[in-house]
């Protein structure tokens, strides 16, 4: 790590402290804008993540998208091009050292936004692929970041130039070793564009009656297609992929009102509560009845897993 970046990491690890000073997820007046800090290692958690840029100062995080590790810390950035359902873990963090990090969300519109311009030469239509990876942050790109987070000093010029210093923190990005996986996402007519689309479908629709056959065709591709284009973004299949929305919804569903397990079954998609607590033992190794129980005997805990 050269020097440059060293004082800036500590730079940025300064303005994230001083605007977090409790473990959470803290918003910011920048709508888009997250703050993360952690003083403890915390269990591995379910959760849906945002299409986003997220960048670590201290401390070390371990993300899990279906079978495939994702581990990064001090001096790395991870992108999630699509929203993916992941576990997530913080491996690294002390009350001396704490966890710090920011999350930056982005809509595909403004990809496409920085695309446009003629100086970016846009990339061919390529194969589709994984959308989320890990990379080594620049200097650039830090400048930028750092210049969003001081914004938070002076409020009001969020509203000009916030939207500014994202553009051009995307841009960073773009122009990385991995920044095509990103771009294929805006690409009219890409494969990585129609599976963005099928996603989008499921993630809005995941409590109705979904089957490959419709996906494929809202993605205008056969079947065989979908599931060899959707497995190289997501690492899943599209049925495991609804699969674990579901539960995972279910599961946010449980600890936010303890509603009737079956009531919650048949909220997120499932006819049979049966096969429901099959797969939420499966997946979270309780049943409902047992994780709800154990949620009750740990409210702090739980709560805490639920902010990251």
């Amino acid at each position: 790590m050269s020097d440059e970046i060293y004082n800036q990491q500590n730079e940025l690890a300064k303005l994230i402290e001083r605007y977090s000073e409790q473990d959470g997820v803290h918003p910011t007046a920048i709508p888009s804008l997250f703050l993360i800090r952690e003083s403890i290692v915390t269990e591995p958690i379910a959760r849906v993540n945002e299409t986003s840029f997220c960048i670590i100062v201290q401390g070390e995080k371990e993300v899990l998208l279906a079978e495939e590790r994702f581990r990064y810390g001090s001096g790395n950035y991870i992108v999630a091009s699509v929203d993916l359902p992941v576990t997530g873990q913080i491996i690294k963090a002390s009350s001396n050292i704490p966890y710090l990090a920011l999350k930056l969300e982005f809509t595909p519109n403004q990809i496409v936004e920085v695309l446009t311009d003629p100086a970016i030469q846009v990339g061919k239509k390529k194969k589709a692929k994984r959308a989320m990876y890990v990379s080594k942050v620049q200097s650039t790109l830090l400048d930028a970041v750092i210049r969003l987070i001081r914004l938070l000093e002076t409020p009001k010029h969020i509203p000009i130039l916030a939207p500014l210093f994202t553009k051009e923190i995307l841009y960073w990005i773009l122009q990385g070793p991995n920044g095509y996986a990103l771009e294929q996402m805006a690409i009219e007519g890409s494969n990585g564009n129609r599976i963005r689309e099928v996603i989008e479908h499921i993630v809005n629709n995941y409590d109705s009656s979904l089957n490959t056959e419709k996906l494929a065709k809202i993605g205008n591709m056969s079947i065989a297609s979908l599931h060899r284009h959707f497995k190289e973004v997501t690492s899943m299949s599209p049925i495991q992929f609804i699969k674990k929305l579901r539960l995972q919804e279910s599961r946010r569903m449980l600890i936010a009102d303890a509603t009737d397990i079956g009531d919650i079954a048949f909220r997120v998609g499932y006819e049979s509560p049966s096969q429901f607590s099959r797969e939420y033992s499966r997946m979270f190794g309780l049943s409902p009845r047992e994780d709800l129980n154990r949620m009750r005997e740990e409210p702090n805990k739980i709560y805490t897993q639920l902010k990251l």
